[in-house]
């Protein structure tokens, strides 16, 4: 996918109405430290346009980028920060809840979990309701750089194990760093998402 143009279009915090797109949205969900935003930045090959923090839990609104004025990222709030208040939890709960219920233009959810880790509870929480929603949340394994290559495998089963995942549902390892899964990502949005569209 080349990108030719990026737009901080729409950020829509608790109390707002979400936008009545018109174009097909991709979202991306994931723990407050998970590495969203840089994520977000390597699929729109810009440095730091969605806001990276060394504090997570600084994505605090659902914020829509328009890309190529041909489809939506969707960056949802991160989720399981300690340092924030249970109210604060339930209302981003509250977000990311109504945004999948009620978009109408979204075509496929990504979950972001680190790859050096078991999924947490709340990984699998949030697996099991964008499951719930009607979505089948495709993973991408963060932070890859941080293994070494013969640990990959194991890190990989691991998550699938954990999430009780089915065979079919790919997992992109992806590192920040070398930028190395960004390619699949893209053109797996690109079969699955684009190319859709163009034939409906």
């Amino acid at each position: 996918m080349i990108i030719k143009s990026v737009n901080l279009e729409t950020v829509c915090g608790i109390t707002s109405k979400l936008p009545d797109n018109t174009l097909p949205e991709v979202a991306f969900a994931g723990k407050s430290n998970v590495g969203k935003s840089s994520l977000i930045n390597a699929l729109m090959n810009r440095k730091s346009y969605a806001r990276i923090s060394a504090q997570p839990g600084k994505t605090q609104t659902i914020n829509y980028y328009n890309i190529n004025e041909e489809l939506y990222y969707v960056d949802l709030p991160g989720y399981g920060f300690a340092k924030v208040t249970q109210s604060v939890k339930e209302k981003w709960g509250h977000m990311i809840e109504n945004y999948l219920q009620t978009s109408k233009q979204l075509k496929m959810v990504f979950l972001l979990i680190d790859i050096r880790h078991k999924p947490s509870k709340n990984d699998v929480m949030m697996y099991d309701w964008i499951l719930h929603n009607g979505y089948r949340p495709v993973i991408i394994a963060t932070k890859l750089d941080k293994l070494k290559r013969s640990q990959v495998p194991k890190h990989l089963k691991e998550i699938r194990t954990e999430l009780q995942m089915d065979k079919e549902t790919p997992i992109f390892p992806f590192s920040a760093l070398s930028k190395q899964g960004r390619d699949e990502i893209w053109d797996f949005i690109e079969s699955m998402v684009l190319q859709q569209e163009e034939t409906e």
